[in-house]
């Protein structure tokens, strides 16, 4: 499974709707969002400032993060981003394959 961050922001009425059915309700509906895409959420956290609410989310793949981000904007209540996480193991995966790579920048 991959791991992915999602930042969101309530509207107006999304916050009318989380002052309505509290944290623990917008928790529990998240967890149920996310699982019936095949996934799990590992944290979910509140916040003030830029954002209203941090989620790290394992889901099986890109398709189904970006169903997830798709089924949240289209709600009109959160406005979000989803960020795919990579591993070290990735990146040292990715640093091999850059070695054999071949790329011209623009103007070169």
């Amino acid at each position: 499974m991959a791991k992915y961050l999602f930042q969101g922001s309530y509207s107006s009425q999304g916050v009318e709707g989380l002052v309505e059915e509290g944290g623990s309700g917008r928790v529990a509906a998240a967890t149920a969002a996310v699982e019936s895409l095949g996934g799990s959420v590992e944290a979910f956290y509140f916040q003030f400032g830029r954002d209203d609410a941090l989620l790290l989310v394992d889901l099986p793949s890109n398709a189904d993060a970006a169903a997830m981000s798709l089924a949240v904007a289209a709600s009109g209540m959160v406005k979000g981003r989803m960020t795919p996480l990579l591993t070290p193991a990735e990146i040292d995966e990715a640093t091999e394959k850059v070695k054999g790579a071949t790329y011209r920048p623009p103007g070169g």
